[in-house]
């Protein structure tokens, strides 16, 4: 709670209603001081500005402004303490699908590979006897694969559209496409990415808001009325309270000017350490177009081609392991996979959704 127990108390036993000189004079504090802790808590308890009919501006607070204070910063403290914990717990989550795919793709692979050497094996054993090719009475076709394509795309040099590798150096330099702008994320959160995209683009719009805001004032000279700073804010109304959190945090006071009018003046945004041009600021705060994802083109078709190859790799696997003969007989790799089959097979086509 960042208000001052001084002011609080002051404007509990003034009833609510107050002006500076009051706080001042109650409390004994300094006119700036008492200025900048009815700010304060007018902006933390949803205070209340008005001009008085001699001129001043008055102070309304509400009476259980204690117990506002009192829920609204412990929500706080909570909310605080859940961003910095989810913070970590969602790049966790995000990694994971990349993990899981990579590693789920590895084990079958190696897991088809076993099997398909067992097979061949069999086969050449068998061909003086019965010249066929079974396993335990299962044919199988002759399949190649090889397994350092998936590292080939693993590689954070590699660029897919001429199958070479750059060097970290950058001596094999590349013309990157026009339309395609640089990726930022690793291959590991573009595979969350592709799934379920990258979320609210307009996570840090409070953050945008203030900046703007401190932009405009400063563009005025540090005086502005109401109406030039309303089209950065939220809950613009006709009493002109929204302008005490621009207040409370710009260190600003009001003033009422010879027609009547409220003027908010902001000293600190009146002077520069350097001399400053006008800052170019929008009409109005914005927000930006919800793109599903922000990762690069090649990395949503590593992505997608990941995920058919997990899909039909978790198909081959699965009628390879069909009835549970190969799996007995093999034991070791094959057996442990076919205990989780239940498991990871429908787990792999949460991708066929998304492609």
């Amino acid at each position: 709670m960042n208000s001052s127990p001084v002011v609080m108390k002051a404007v509990e036993q003034l009833d609510y209603r107050v002006t500076v000189g009051d706080v001042a004079t109650q409390a004994g504090l300094d006119i700036n001081m008492a200025q900048a802790g009815l700010l304060t808590l007018a902006s933390e308890a949803g205070g209340h500005l008005q001009v008085a009919a001699t001129g001043e501006v008055v102070y309304l607070f509400p009476k259980d402004f204690r117990s506002i204070l009192r829920n609204k910063f412990f929500w706080l403290q909570v909310r605080e303490l859940w961003a910095k914990i989810w913070r970590v717990l969602f790049y966790i989550i995000r990694i994971s699908f990349g993990l899981v795919l990579v590693a789920s793709i590895l084990l079958m692979v190696a897991t088809i590979f076993v099997i398909i050497t067992a097979v061949s094996s069999s086969r050449n054993s068998d061909d003086d006897n019965d010249g066929g090719g079974s396993f335990g009475g299962f044919g199988m076709p002759n399949i190649w694969f090889n397994p350092s394509g998936i590292f080939l795309y693993s590689d954070p040099y590699y660029r897919g559209d001429d199958l070479q590798r750059q060097s970290p150096d950058g001596n094999r330099s590349r013309q990157t496409l026009a339309d395609e702008p640089e990726a930022e994320m690793n291959f590991l959160m573009s595979v969350f990415s592709f799934i379920f995209g990258d979320g609210n683009p307009n996570f840090d719009l409070e953050e945008k808001r203030w900046q703007l805001v401190g932009k405009v004032i400063a563009n005025h000279n540090g005086a502005v009325v109401a109406e030039q700073i309303a089209p950065y804010l939220d809950q613009v109304d006709g009493d002109e309270d929204y302008i005490i959190p621009v207040l409370a945090r710009f260190n600003g006071y009001p003033q009422v000017s010879p027609e009547g009018d409220l003027i908010y003046h902001f000293p600190e945004l009146q002077t520069f350490a350097q001399q400053r041009q006008p800052s170019p600021v929008p009409a109005y705060l914005e927000e930006e177009n919800w793109k599903f994802s922000k990762a690069s083109s090649s990395q949503l078709t590593l992505a997608g081609g990941l995920g058919v190859v997990n899909i039909i790799a978790a198909a081959v696997l699965g009628s390879l392991l069909q009835g549970g003969e190969i799996a007995a007989q093999l034991g070791g790799l094959v057996a442990f996979v076919n205990s989780f089959s239940g498991f990871w097979l429908p787990t792999v086509l949460v991708f066929l959704p998304f492609l």
